[in-house]
């Protein structure tokens, strides 16, 4: 099952699948109302990636309340939200696999990302501390940490930056930047039974990134 806020979006996506039993459901997970009427209509689940976040990079004399509420909400609360309601409705099969898309942010910040790193920090703890209170049910957590990928984020990254500086970016990464099925391949990986003794880690991919 798809979930999002764009039903365009989700169309698309779900037009690029193989045959199979696969709907989609339109919702603002920020919303409480929203969220609550998609995990009643959830079937049983043996897997969930959490894949939405927003970046906007603010030096921390801009932050303010309402920044702070704008990230933190779509990259923290909304995942923890769903999940407690997930959990709670007890809509997870056991030995389920949850993934969450985090980013090398969170334990490698640059200025500007107090906001965004802070907030896939939290989110990667947020995934160990799920690891930690299910795997008696057989429950994994695992996270995704990705470096540059050429997703939307990328478009816009390049529309704010000199494409000097984007090709000076690029050209720290051994392997080339990353495509959005190196990220999906590592999500099939950690929803696969070729990963259960693995739960409570962050895998990162990045290129060889941080290698340099």
């Amino acid at each position: 099952m798809l979930t999002g806020r764009s039903e365009d979006r989700l169309k698309q996506t779900l037009s690029a699948l193989q045959d199979g039993n696969h709907s989609y459901f339109v919702a603002d997970l920020a919303n409480e109302k929203e969220r609550e009427n998609l995990i009643s209509k959830l079937p049983q689940l043996d897997g969930i990636v959490q894949s939405a976040g927003v970046v906007k990079p603010f030096p921390v004399k801009y932050i303010s309340q309402e920044k702070i509420d704008e990230t933190l909400n779509i990259n923290f609360e909304v995942p923890l939200l769903l999940m407690a309601g997930i959990t709670r409705h007890e809509k997870l099969n056991n030995n389920a696999s949850v993934v969450f898309i985090s980013s090398i942010s969170g334990q490698h910040p640059y200025m500007g990302a107090s906001l965004y790193a802070g907030s896939k920090a939290a989110l990667e703890n947020l995934s160990k501390v799920y690891a930690l209170e299910n795997y008696h049910l057989g429950i994994r957590s695992n996270c995704i940490s990705p470096a540059m990928v050429k997703t939307e984020m990328y478009d816009e990254t390049e529309r704010i930056m000199s494409k000097e500086i984007m090709d000076e970016h690029i050209a720290k990464y051994p392997l080339g930047v990353g495509q959005p099925t190196d990220v999906a391949n590592t999500a099939v990986f950690l929803l696969s039974d070729a990963s259960r003794w693995i739960t409570g880690i962050n895998i990162v991919i990045d290129g060889g990134f941080l290698l340099k």
